[in-house]
C-alpha cells in the first residue's frame, strides 16, 4: 500500500460519505413511507418519496464528497459520520455558500 496512492489519503473521505449514505438510505425509506402516507397514503407514493429522497442523497454524496473530499484528513469518529450524515442531508446549503462567495467576490 502506498501512502502516495490518491484513493489512500481520501480514505477518511470515502468512508465517511459511504457511511453517511448507507445510514442516509434507511432514514429515505423512514422519511419516504411517512411523507407518502401524509400525502396521499398509497403505496405509490410511498415509493416516489422513496425513490425521490434516495436520489437526493445520492446526488448529495457525490457533491460532498466532490467538494469536500480533498480537504478531509481527519479519521473517522462517531462525530465525524454524524457530521458526514448531516451534510449529505444538507448538501445544498454546501452549494448556496459557495454561490453566495463568489456574488460577494464579483
Amino acid at each position: 500500500m502506498s501512502y502516495e496512492d490518491p484513493l489512500w489519503k481520501l480514505r477518511h473521505a470515502l468512508a465517511g460519505v459511504a457511511i453517511a449514505l448507507l445510514l442516509s438510505v434507511g432514514v429515505a425509506a423512514l422519511l419516504g413511507a411517512a411523507l407518502g402516507d401524509v400525502i396521499a397514503g398509497t403505496y405509490g407514493a410511498r415509493v416516489a418519496m422513496y425513490a425521490v429522497l434516495l436520489l437526493y442523497v445520492v446526488v448529495g454524496a457525490g457533491v460532498l464528497f466532490a467538494k469536500v473530499a480533498q480537504h478531509e484528513t481527519r479519521p473517522l469518529s462517531p462525530a465525524r459520520i454524524g457530521l458526514w450524515f448531516a451534510s449529505l442531508w444538507l448538501w445544498p446549503l454546501l452549494l448556496r455558500r459557495r454561490a453566495t462567495r463568489s456574488d460577494e467576490a464579483g
